[in-house]
């Protein structure tokens, strides 16, 4: 889950991290009484969107005095802001964050996630702030420095000595940020994030360790340990697609395709969407149905995959281990037959596993006409024919 930067300094805030001082705007009128909170300087307005990248985009302007505040809040709120992050598309912004201007001085890059290959929580740095981590890491990887840290222990005060160093800071910079880092690192493990990143991280005339800008991500596994956090998810934010998927418990992720996919497992349907690209189509979706695929289940599915006008056909790719494939055959011939779902599109079917020759001859013989395939290769093949009109 991901919430808006404003939302992550106010987090971070509680964890005694440096944040510079702003309010959240929704209308121009909220955007003025903000500066005016600020003292009506020289202020900041950042438009508030789930991606990087929004002052190349024209979403972050500073600004002087509450009337070029009131221009740029009425230029920015409504805009529809492009990013590298969001798609030509881009995405609507509906609120603000005005915050005051910092005398910068230095800009750096401090974030932590959990690095799977060392299976440990690793903390970064990076003496360049304020440029996108993935294009460093590509271009001069050796500018990230990276400490691994002990869950046993956490992050331990040398440890975030030694980042402030890697950063070039010198005297009460360094106990600054050692403590900050030790603070955000805190905030990381009790909030159950699964990204905390700061960029930029800034150092100010005044010899302050401030993080300007901030990113919060959340594993959704412990969200159950944080209401407060779950209270600030924005669907505005989200594709409608995996949030209507995720009513149902549904694993549902949208892509650029014209094939719906229902599977039963991650790994099967990773399967099924690279031999669907092998065969010349492009899968729509992902979407794993779990281990249960009953009518319910299925109908659900298929009102998510339906949503999306890009699909042609769809391909029902089911293995029958837990459950036999005849009820699984069972349910999806009860699932397209409720009058409340409407299937316009070509359905290629593909159960294999217990009950399987059953399970064809169901499909076969039902009021549906469904395309059976018998392995995945021909049901590949088939689907992107369907999908084609061929």
């Amino acid at each position: 889950m991901k919430i808006h930067e404003y939302q992550g300094k106010e987090i971070l805030r509680r964890f005694g991290v440096a944040v510079p001082e702003g309010h959240v705007a929704f209308t121009v009128d909220e955007a003025v009484q903000a500066a005016e909170k600020l003292g009506g300087g020289t202020v900041v307005v950042k438009a508030q969107i789930h991606a990087g990248g929004r002052g190349k985009g024209g979403g972050v302007k500073v600004v002087k005095g509450l009337d070029e505040v009131k221009e740029t809040a009425g230029q920015i709120l409504g805009m529809q802001l492009v990013t590298h992050q969001t798609g030509p598309e881009g995405k609507e912004v509906k609120r603000l964050l005005i915050e005051q201007g910092m005398d910068i001085q230095k800009e750096f890059y401090a974030g932590l996630t959990l690095d799977r290959e060392n299976a440990l929580d690793t903390f970064m740095v990076s003496t360049e702030g304020g440029v996108e981590i993935e294009k460093v890491a590509a271009e001069t990887p050796e500018k990230i420095v990276k400490i691994g840290v002990d869950p046993g222990f956490g992050l331990q005060m040398f440890q975030a000595r030694q980042l402030a160093f890697a950063l070039g800071l010198e005297g009460k910079a360094v106990g600054k940020a050692a403590k900050f880092f030790i603070a955000l690192y805190r905030a990381y493990v009790e909030m159950d994030a699964s990204l905390a990143e700061i960029n930029p991280l800034v150092l100010t005339g005044d010899g302050d360790v401030i993080a300007l800008d901030a990113k919060m991500n959340f594993d959704d596994n412990a969200l159950y340990r944080h209401k407060d956090v779950v209270e600030l998810r924005d669907l505005d934010e989200e594709d409608p697609f995996e949030v209507e998927a995720g009513k149902y418990d549904l694993n549902y992720i949208k892509l650029d395709g014209n094939v719906g996919c229902m599977v039963n497992g991650a790994g099967l349907a990773m399967s099924t969407m690279d031999i669907i690209k092998l065969s010349g189509g492009e899968p729509a979706n992902f979407l794993d149905v779990g281990g249960v695929a009953n009518a319910e289940t299925v109908k659900n599915g298929f009102k998510i995959i339906l949503m999306d006008e890009a699909v042609k056909a769809v391909l029902i790719n089911v293995f029958g281990g837990i459950v036999r494939c005849d009820r699984i055959a069972q349910g999806v011939i009860d699932a397209l037959s409720d009058e409340t779902l409407e299937v316009n599109v070509p359905v290629v079917v593909r159960l294999e596993g217990t009950n399987a020759d059953i399970a064809r001859e169901m499909l076969k013989d039902a009021p549906i006409d469904f395309i059976v395939a018998t392995s995945l290769k021909d049901a590949a093949e088939k689907v992107v024919a369907a999908a084609k009109g061929e």
